[in-house]
């Protein structure tokens, strides 16, 4: 079971990273794109990266990013993002969701964990909670490659690489 969650949180994180590679900087960076696709695919990266954290405390998502992402007002960071800052905080989530997942036990799967926006569930279920966003997140960059340059990379049926990186 762990190498399938693995597999398909890696495919949907796969189809997050060529969704943010095919943006055109106009599209990228549109002030008028609310919230601006850059935004989104921060939010997704930021997610998963707390989703596969022990809680709260403690988290703090690496340089340059902030916890702004759990500003209850919706406030935007204070720079757009840049496509090469994000590719590296995916390539940190997909390390950290294949090291999480390689070392699930059914006992860490189990564990009650609790954030105020999605309430009490296990861990397992966090998991796909987060597998889902991820899919969410790349499916609305897709939407938005479609909608303003008509083209989005392809389907991504499951990650390459299995749990021990083959």
């Amino acid at each position: 079971m762990r190498e399938a969650l693995w597999r398909q949180l890696g495919a949907a994180v796969d189809m997050l990273g060529n969704a943010i590679a095919a943006f055109p900087d106009e599209v990228w960076l549109d002030p008028a794109r609310r919230p601006p696709p850059w935004h989104l695919a921060y939010h997704t990266l930021f997610f998963l990266d707390l989703y596969l954290s022990p809680g709260l405390d403690g988290f703090a998502p690496p340089a340059p990013f902030t916890l702004s992402e759990l500003d209850p007002s919706g406030v935007l960071p204070e720079r757009p993002y840049t496509r090469a800052e994000l590719l590296a905080y995916l390539d940190h989530g997909r390390r950290k969701a294949r090291s999480t997942l390689a070392g699930l036990t059914d006992e860490a799967a189990a564990r009650p964990v609790s954030f105020p926006w999605v309430g009490e569930m296990s861990f397992g279920e966090l998991l796909l909670v987060s597998l889902r966003h991820v899919q969410h997140g790349a499916a609305q960059l897709n939407l938005i490659l479609r909608q303003t340059v008509d083209a989005a990379p392809e389907w991504v049926k499951r990650a390459a690489e299995g749990l021990d990186g083959g």
